[in-house]
């Protein structure tokens, strides 16, 4: 009862006028950064970023919160009509959406996509909105070791769930924490790799190695590949809507497995990415029709964008409880708490009360706005899409220049945009993993603290760790986590058929 008193009370917050103008914002502004490939949620989130800093917070995070659910929405609209991701998670979506639109089932396909992903977040949100008090409240208990072990796991699991190789993984992750420890010591007051250069004193800011990372990177290589946009048209009418809504009722199963996925995914750091493929295939593997996935099978639509929508909401849940961000754009949102002077953590949910539910009331609020605005506007964002991408290029690298600029006022700034943009671009062409990178040089410095915290308090010995069964079982999950490709490995060697001597 109590969680439904603090959420009606969100949504008191939520339904002010200003904040549902802000919420209409967010979700269009969101909507057009999913549509355009080159940028993305994280890369909205984070350019959008310091045009946010005079706002109020609860207002800021609408905002922002409502460009992140729009971006998973818009990038359904280019898989489809154009077979090109808007998103990366939206790649499994073109397998069946893009045949279908082929068919001149495009507005099938549209809603079936536009409703599903409202469904996985929203059964997202409901996990939130019921499992993050109780899990804030247990993590009150937790103490500097408890803290680095849980951060420890989060980095471990990155090496042992990633898709990419795990020595490309640790290779990121290292350069992350490498950049994360430059400037000023918080305990010794000492200054690290700062090279006498007096804008390093304070280190690199995580918003900008964002913005070129993800915004100048992704615009440089797309640039290079010569992107040329041509598509479908669609205009999705109510009969369709009421008729595919009909359809979808008979798959609710594949939302269940698909939400369950997806769920599991966004709050361990698998992502929304390998959420959408893992359930693609698993709906694959339990249909009856399994070789006609590929060539415009509704639920080839229904389980990625399921999966995807509840992975890229359910990692909100680690960022608000324990300040671990499950995905790229929750560490984005995680550093703008930070600057607008506020930690997360469990005790986000006692002193502000008012900020976490009102953002927990704006994902219902924003989902069902989303929802609405592009079943009604999928036509002006095709037709955006007829815009030459050599128009569109330039003006997004602006768009990032004066982001980048309006974080400090500083030119600096803008260089070391565009240097993290080089990097972006060079990781995305040596098929590195940014995600690593860039939640290293989040939680560094915050991991750092909480392992010298924890050598202050033990003497300087690792047992603290091991101290009581929490942090124990939390570090030992983590180091099996950092050697489970090994472990992988072995397995199959010992799996393999023992080769006959000639």
């Amino acid at each position: 009862m109590q969680e439904l008193l603090d959420l009606g009370h969100g949504f008191s917050v939520a339904l002010t006028l200003p904040n549902i103008g802000f919420m209409f914002i967010g979700i269009i502004l969101g909507v057009l950064i999913g549509v355009l490939p080159g940028l993305g949620g994280a890369n909205g989130v984070a350019i959008l970023l310091p045009l946010t800093f005079s706002m109020n917070p609860t207002s800021a995070i609408i905002m922002l919160s409502c460009i992140y659910w729009g971006a998973l929405f818009g990038g359904a609209i280019t898989s489809i009509l154009f077979n090109i991701p808007g998103e990366p998670w939206s790649v499994a979506t073109t397998f069946d959406g893009h045949p279908m639109a082929q068919q001149g089932r495009a507005a099938q396909a549209l809603t079936a996509a536009f409703t599903s992903s409202f469904v996985g977040a929203l059964f997202a949100v409901l996990l939130i909105t019921f499992s993050a008090p109780v899990l804030a409240k247990f993590a009150l208990k937790f103490g500097p070791a408890e803290f680095f072990a849980v951060q420890l796991l989060t980095f471990c699991s990155f090496v042992g769930m990633s898709k990419e190789a795990p020595a490309k993984t640790l290779a990121a992750m290292m350069l992350g924490f490498a950049l994360a420890a430059v400037g000023m010591d918080s305990v010794t007051g000492q200054l690290r790799m700062t090279y006498g250069v007096p804008e390093l004193l304070k280190g690199f800011d995580f918003l900008i190695a964002v913005i070129g990372l993800f915004g100048i990177g992704e615009i440089l290589l797309t640039m290079e590949e010569g992107l040329a946009f041509k598509g479908k048209s669609a205009k999705i009418t109510f009969k369709v809507v009421l008729e595919t809504w009909k359809e979808l009722f008979t798959h609710w199963r594949l939302f269940l497995r698909s939400t369950a996925i997806g769920c599991w995914m966004g709050i361990t750091p698998g992502g929304a990415t390998p959420a959408s493929f893992m359930s693609y295939g698993m709906a694959r593997r339990m249909s009856k029709h399994p070789d006609e996935f590929g060539k415009g099978r509704l639920e080839g639509v229904l389980a990625p964008e399921t999966a995807a929508h509840a992975a890229g909401t359910s990692a909100l849940l680690p960022m608000l409880t324990l300040g671990i961000p499950g995905s790229p754009t929750a560490a984005v949102l995680l550093g703008g708490l930070l600057i607008w002077g506020l930690q997360p953590g469990p005790m986000l949910f006692v002193e502000q009360k008012d900020f976490v539910w009102g953002l927990i009331a704006s994902m219902y609020l924003g989902n069902i706005v989303g929802l609405i605005v592009v079943l009604t506007t999928v036509p002006w964002w095709a037709a955006i899409l007829r815009i030459p991408f050599s128009v569109i290029a330039p003006v997004i690298i602006v768009i990032c220049a004066i982001g980048a600029y309006t974080v400090h006022s500083s030119m600096f700034d803008v260089v070391m945009m565009g240097v993290f943009g080089i990097v972006g671009y060079l990781f995305k062409k040596l098929k590195y993993p940014l995600a690593p990178m860039v939640l290293a040089l989040v939680l560094g410095d915050m991991a750092e603290a909480s392992f010298r915290q924890s050598m202050l308090l033990s003497d300087g010995s690792l047992g603290i760790f091991w101290a009581n069964p929490l942090a124990g079982v939390l570090t030992t999950l983590a180091l099996v986590m950092l050697v489970w490709p090994v472990l992988g490995r072995i397995k199959a060697m010992m799996a393999a058929p023992m080769a006959r001597p000639v």
